[in-house]
């Protein structure tokens, strides 16, 4: 009759293990990968460095701080953000200017009126 209960038991929990180890696999490891990359990010971050924050401000390093960073995000204005909250430390090709469109002169402009008409257009259809 012992042996009964302890057949029951182990089946019970070898389930219970093989979830454990699939939770470990599937969320745990990779989560750590993450913060050890996310740490590793934080610790190359130096003065001059462009950083976009959590909240989505994008900014260039101007101070380090023991918990924190004092950044730049516009001429004049500086802002103190705690090192967590540095989401993404952006790299040199992206601190190029971006690409302009076409120029002006060669987009053809709509008059108001050809806009206002157009508009209408659709809806004067019965």
């Amino acid at each position: 009759m012992g042996n009964a209960q302890q057949g029951g038991i182990m089946g019970m929990l070898l389930p219970l293990a093989l979830f454990v180890v699939i939770f470990y696999f599937l969320i745990v490891r990779p989560q750590k990968k993450k913060q050890k990359a996310h740490d590793q990010m934080l610790a190359s971050i130096g003065r001059g460095d462009t950083v976009v924050t959590a909240g989505g401000f994008f900014g260039v390093v101007r101070e380090l701080l023991d918990d924190s960073y004092i950044i730049e995000v516009a001429e004049g204005v500086k802002m103190r953000i705690l090192k967590g909250s540095i989401s993404v430390k952006r790299g040199p090709e992206d601190k190029q200017p971006p690409k302009k469109g076409p120029k002006e002169k060669d987009v053809p402009e709509k008059t108001q009126e050809e806009n206002v008409s157009s508009e209408e257009a659709p809806s004067k259809e019965e």
